[in-house]
């Protein structure tokens, strides 16, 4: 009888905990881990080792708030992704959160472990494939994303990056080549393209606060991938993007820029593209 107890009770705390699992990706409540939490949706079909969009949000949001984006989540879902959406850390004196992703600043969280617990969480509870695993970020999500390839360029299959790449002082170099895809407005004005002081007297001040370049960050990119060519090998225009790829690279290794006509922000079709990018690779 004392044995059929504890069985009982053994099933009973698993039941509790399946169910405590499967509530963090029905209901607004965060999924909790050591480090932090993250949100989460699943496709209607279940199975097994499926492959998931990993999205991380911009200055001031969410997770939740990311998942609001239908246009982005509903897209990824009908093609049989989960989409995970990490929460960055809480803002001081303000509302919503951020990333601690700039090497020379102040590390509230290591990000880089934070987001690779996430990963590991997310495809234990929910059955989904860590190894298909596609990690974008928009804005400073997108420097999030970015600082993370070039620091462990395996933690996940590939990269997509929008409108944010890393900062000034560029990386001189990153631990290895990576599967990336980056998309930037071609009037972004938040992020311009070829990035703009924040803080500081000017661009010459050496304590500013300064965005980087993304021509140059697809300049380190080329070099940690070993391309061949300066200027890109491929150029193609779908819809309302204007794309370019180096193909002459190393093996094993994925290198792209789309520009579209618009300011900041993830673009309508940045989805279906960057989903079908990431299955051909």
């Amino acid at each position: 009888m004392r044995l059929l107890g504890v069985v009982a009770g053994l099933a009973m705390s698993l039941g509790l905990a399946n169910a405590a699992m499967a509530a963090c990706s029905t209901s607004p409540d965060p999924c909790a881990i050591a480090s932090g939490t993250y949100h989460i949706e699943l496709p209607e079909t279940a199975a097994a080792g499926r492959p998931a969009l990993m999205f991380i949000h911009g200055y001031g949001s969410t997770g939740e708030g990311a998942l609001r984006n239908r246009g982005m989540v509903d897209v990824a879902l009908s093609r049989g992704y989960a989409v995970i959406a990490p929460d960055g850390m809480p803002m001081t004196g303000r509302n919503g959160r951020s990333w601690s992703f700039h090497p020379l600043r102040t590390q509230l969280r290591d990000e880089v472990s934070f987001l690779q617990s996430v990963r590991d969480d997310a495809a234990a509870r929910h059955g989904l494939n860590a190894e298909n695993m596609l990690l974008a970020g928009f804005s400073i999500g997108g420097s999030m994303t970015s600082y993370l390839a070039c620091a462990v360029p395996d933690a996940f299959a590939a990269y997509a990056p929008v409108a944010g790449g890393f900062w000034r002082p560029h990386p001189t170099t990153c631990a290895g080549p990576v599967k990336l895809f980056h998309t930037h407005g071609w009037t972004d004005k938040t992020v311009p393209l070829e990035g703009r002081v924040l803080r500081g007297a000017d661009s010459n001040d050496p304590a500013a606060l300064m965005q980087g370049d993304i021509f140059h960050t697809m300049e380190i990119w080329r070099v940690a991938n070993g391309c061949f060519q300066l200027r890109g090998d491929d150029f193609t225009v779908t819809e309302a993007f204007w794309r370019r790829s180096w193909t002459r690279c190393s093996e094993g290794t994925a290198l792209e820029l789309a520009l579209f006509p618009g300011g900041h922000g993830v673009p309508q079709g940045w989805a279906d593209m960057a989903l079908t990018w990431f299955e051909a690779q």
